[in-house]
């Protein structure tokens, strides 16, 4: 007898399906443009579908940047050494097509959006501050002022020019960064 697979796309791959939709209905319509409806039509999938997985666009977002970012590598024998390699990795991420178009709506949107405030909070950066403070033995205070300044920088050269920052911004970011260690 003949087993029937189940109508539809298979699960495993439309979270990259509509990851590669969001990030690219980003990078081409902006952060507003980029709406559940064309996400949905860019990734072949129901609007339902999507708010089936997704309670709004900003935990879409959330999710496919987490998606895209990954693992914060903290490569080194040194507190300088990781956080150089934490800093050259945040500058090349934010600078892929869409990640940093869709880092900046989201936290413009997260203003005035309590809920997508936490799940930027609870999902989003709490891991990567956890990781951080324990790597750089560092309170949490001092490690959000790091990230602040870090990913603040990032997003508002990007946010201004249109274009990542430069390898000799990033070197003199990281001495920046690096500095706030002593």
């Amino acid at each position: 007898m003949q087993k029937s697979t189940p109508a539809g796309r298979p699960r495993s791959d439309l979270n990259a399906t509509v990851f590669a939709a969001t990030l690219r209905s980003v990078r081409e319509l902006g952060y507003a443009g980029a709406t559940m409806d064309r996400i949905a039509a860019e990734a072949g999938v129901a609007k339902t579908t999507l708010y089936r997985r997704w309670p709004s666009k900003g935990a879409l977002i959330v999710d496919c940047l987490l998606d895209a970012i990954g693992v914060v590598p903290l490569e080194g024998e040194t507190r300088d050494a990781m956080l150089e390699t934490a800093v050259r990795w945040a500058a090349e991420k934010i600078g892929e097509p869409g990640v940093g178009a869709a880092f900046s709506g989201v936290f413009s949107e997260a203003i005035n959006d309590p809920a997508l405030r936490e799940i930027l909070n609870t999902r989003f950066q709490a891991p990567y501050l956890a990781v951080l403070r324990e790597a750089l033995k560092e309170p949490e205070q001092r490690i959000l002022l790091i990230v602040d300044v870090i990913a603040g920088t990032l997003l508002h050269r990007l946010g201004i020019s249109g274009r990542p920052m430069v390898e000799e911004d990033v070197d003199a970011l990281i001495a920046m960064a690096q500095g706030l260690l002593r």
